[in-house]
């Protein structure tokens, strides 16, 4: 593995491409050399060989020694004249030169070891074609030494006819030699040149994958987030354009990153603090973000990873499909906080685009609407219950009115008795429109409240002189106590006087015959004017004490009703003690009676007034 990693390495790439490239065209020059030396010393040879050949027959043509070997006496002496002629005229060493007659016979040769020969026919080819008059005779031949020779037969002509040969067998082994140390010599000045060039390949290759490492280097800081270091720069070559490039690359790649943390920072704070719960799911409708506030909405810490949308949300999978596909889609999710209370969102399914995606997930926006419910709920209860009491008494006054056209009027004591239940019914309506216009006033920031310095046990008698008579029919005790440092204290008097005023008409009408009420008023650890009225009346079922503040509300509503109600007077009293900036609260228990209390800020006799 380690030698399939090292050729990996561009350095060891590059030293190998130039190192391939040196060798292949090394090879092709030595193939095209040593192919055309050999060429060249071989026809060398052969062309010295055939020059000496020529002359050899050109002087043993012009001389009598052939016509001397017809003489039996002298055929010794010629042939010794021969050998010694032969032997002296060749100048290539280790050539053996025979001379033959126009039979075949070997008359001489130039090697004396060879002196066997003479006299014994030459039965070659090549012999038997020079005889025949051919003069371009030649061929190479390995003889049993594994030595390579050149072989040349040359016919010799004597007055326009051929009257012998010569017959010469050269080695070529010196010329074998020469081109066996050129290739020698070739093969070492290739191992050299191999050597220098692998040498300056590292060198050179050096100076290209240095920058590359160094390079490699920054690309690995900058993929683990260190944008600080450079690439230096070395030229203004291709690497120093590159490395250049690189720096520049990193800079705008690190103002890129920081920008993109700062909107990420930027949207995880807005995610965060935003008053509507947010959910971002993948393509598949996976939960992939989720912020602060739909979590508390869905009333989890935290959501699974990889949770399904519709499984969080508890709805079906359907609408959350059909975002998916790129529908926009809207619905009402309730969910029961406790017993008492429903939590009432409105989730918005919005699907994410991408250019090259479509739609790559969904956002589901949820809005706590439950005030906005509760709101108009309450806008179409306030609306029946108006219109329910507006048509009471203008039913009662218009039949009474009828009775009267009738011939009612014809007699006194019943025309009287109708006028009266049209004076009562018409008051009702006057006090019915009344609160609504203090609520009005109150609801539109329009009501202004009037301080003065009021004696605060003087107010409460007043209130207890005022229902008097409705005490004295139902045989009811009602007492005033007041905390000696509260005499004096600044409030708006006539709608404290209001407040008090409901909370007594209540208790009157809610206690038993022979109960008590007392008013208690003094300053709490909160140094708060507390006003409580305790009575002993029938109190309120625990199922409605959430809910009496509410306008119209009436627990016992037939009753309520016929004494004379309308259903806003704890709802006005509420609304004036919160302009005082103070609250009002209830406890009853049925049966055994109910105390409400109201708390107002305060300013004692001798400080300023606010």
């Amino acid at each position: 593995m380690k030698g399939f990693r090292l050729f990996r390495s561009i350095q060891i790439k590059l030293i190998l491409m130039v190192l391939l490239l040196i060798l292949i065209a090394v090879q092709l020059i030595g193939v095209y050399f040593i192919s055309t030396m050999k060429t060249s010393l071989i026809n060398t040879f052969t062309t010295n060989l055939n020059n000496q050949s020529n002359l050899l027959t050109s002087v043993l043509s012009a001389s009598n020694l052939f016509s001397s070997t017809k003489d039996e006496n002298g055929t010794g002496d010629t042939n010794e004249l021969l050998s010694t002629l032969v032997g002296s005229f060749f100048n290539i060493s280790g050539a053996e030169i025979q001379v033959l007659d126009s039979s075949g016979k070997v008359l001489a040769t130039s090697k004396s070891s060879q002196q066997f020969y003479v006299g014994r026919k030459n039965t070659s080819l090549l012999v038997s074609r020079a005889l025949q008059g051919v003069r371009d005779n030649e061929e190479e031949i390995i003889d049993e030494d594994n030595t390579r020779n050149k072989v040349i037969a040359k016919p010799i002509n004597s007055n326009g006819r051929i009257v012998g040969a010569i017959y010469v067998v050269a080695s070529m082994q010196e010329v074998y030699q020469t081109m066996e140390r050129i290739n020698q010599i070739f093969v070492s000045g290739t191992l050299i040149a191999l050597g220098l060039t692998t040498i300056l390949g590292v060198l050179l290759a050096g100076t290209i994958t240095s920058p590359i490492k160094v390079l490699t280097k920054q690309a690995t800081a900058v993929a683990e987030g260190r944008f600080t270091e450079r690439v230096p720069v070395f030229g203004k070559d291709e690497i120093g354009q590159l490395s250049m490039a690189f720096n520049d690359m990193t800079d705008r790649l690190s103002e890129a990153l920081a920008i993109n943390e700062e909107e990420k920072e930027k949207l995880a704070s807005i995610l965060s603090n935003m008053s509507d719960g947010v959910l971002a799911t993948d393509e598949y409708g996976r939960v992939i973000v989720s912020n602060r506030r739909a979590r508390g909405m869905l009333g989890v810490d935290e959501l699974k990873e990889g949770i399904e949308l519709s499984i969080a949300l508890g709805i079906e999978k359907e609408p959350i499909n059909d975002t998916l596909q790129g529908n926009e889609n809207a619905l009402l999710l309730r969910r029961d906080e406790d017993e008492e209370e429903e939590l009432v969102f409105r989730v918005t399914l919005t699907p994410i685009r991408r250019r090259d995606r479509g739609v790559a997930g969904a956002i589901a926006v949820l809005q706590d609407v439950t005030e906005m419910e509760k709101l108009e709920h309450a806008r179409r209860e306030f609306v029946a219950n108006v219109s329910h009491e507006l048509r009471t008494p203008l039913t009662t006054i218009k039949s009474y009115a009828e009775a009267l056209g009738d011939g009612a009027l014809e007699e006194p004591p019943l025309a009287d008795r109708f006028v009266g239940v049209i004076r009562s019914e018409t008051e009702r309506m006057i006090r019915l429109v009344t609160d609504l216009l203090h609520l009005s006033r109150f609801d539109s920031g329009r009501n202004q409240l009037r301080g003065q310095k009021t004696d605060l046990s003087e107010m409460l008698e007043e209130v207890v002189d005022r229902f008097s008579f409705q005490l004295r029919q139902k045989a009811i005790t009602a007492s005033v106590k007041v905390e000696h440092k509260l005499k004096g204290v600044w409030i708006d008097r006539d709608g404290i006087d209001q407040v008090l005023d409901n909370l007594v008409s209540n208790a009157i009408k809610y206690t038993l015959d022979g109960g008590t009420i007392e008013i208690l008023a003094r300053r709490n650890e909160a140094s708060l004017l507390a006003i409580m009225i305790k009575d002993t009346g029938i109190g309120i079922p625990k199922k409605d004490l959430a809910r009496i503040f509410e306008r119209f509300y009436r627990v016992d509503k037939a009753r309520s009703r016929n004494m004379g109600g309308t259903g806003l007077g704890l709802s006005i009293a509420r609304e004036i003690v919160r302009a005082h900036g103070g609250t009002i609260t209830i406890d009853s228990e049925a049966n055994v009676g109910t105390v409400v209390t109201v708390l107002l800020p305060i300013v004692l006799e001798g400080s300023e007034p606010r």
